[in-house]
């Protein structure tokens, strides 16, 4: 009985931290607009300073939640296959991994904004420095919040298909939404797409529900433990 309550406590949590990673990837990512989303960003990214620093605190709790699902779900999937187990939890802290070296390079561009408004460095130089700084953060977006994160989606998808851990429509949903922004991610990298744009949304919009979905019958009902037994 401590079991079955230890999974569906185990479960909520998980549940919850999906949702606290969705919400906090899309509160820093808006509130970096300044830097990633203002032609002039040296000129104007200091006067945003405490809006710039929240969003990388919400890219923390992002990582910190990335995290959690992952130490969550891994006993759970290595029981089933040791290896996928451990691969899904190697690909998700990868993932964090990228979300963190973004979080360095919006804050450089932050500082380099600082330091121009300070007149210790000249605008075209500082443009120059801030342009390769958003592009290394575009790219970590692309290689963590896109590429890594279908991987390990796949791989806790495809374990709850064959094991029938959670619902298989639900497993389902999840292969499909991590092929599908796998190939958003191969799109942008190849720049047949733009990284913010509609195909690019469309092609994540599967992931996201798929989340949310995964999040609310965790919450709600836990792993599907006694079926499988």
């Amino acid at each position: 009985m401590n079991i079955q309550k230890n999974d569906k406590q185990n479960a909520t949590i998980t549940g919850i931290f999906f949702i606290l990673a969705a919400i906090s990837s899309i509160i820093g990512l808006k509130l970096y607009d300044p830097i990633l989303a203002e032609t002039d960003f040296i000129t104007s990214s200091h006067q945003h300073h405490h809006a710039i620093v929240w969003g990388a605190i919400n890219e923390l709790i992002l990582c910190i939640t990335a995290t959690g699902t992952g130490l969550m779900m891994y006993p759970y999937l290595k029981k089933y296959n040791e290896s996928l187990g451990l691969g899904y939890l190697s690909f998700r802290m990868l993932e964090v991994v990228f979300i963190m070296m973004g979080i360095v390079a919006v804050l450089a561009v932050l500082s380099i904004s600082q330091h121009y408004a300070n007149h210790a460095i000249d605008k075209p130089t500082a443009t120059a420095l801030g342009l390769a700084f958003i592009e290394f953060h575009d790219w970590t977006f692309m290689l963590g919040p896109n590429f890594m994160l279908a991987i390990n989606t796949f791989i806790y998808s495809y374990v709850f298909f064959q094991t029938r851990l959670l619902p298989k429509k639900l497993a389902i949903l999840g292969l499909t939404s991590a092929c599908l922004i796998m190939l958003a991610a191969m799109l942008e990298m190849f720049h047949i797409i733009e990284q913010i744009s509609t195909l690019g949304v469309i092609l994540a919009i599967p992931i996201a529900l798929y989340e949310m979905s995964l999040a609310v019958y965790l919450i709600r009902k836990g792993f599907q433990i006694e079926e499988n037994k």
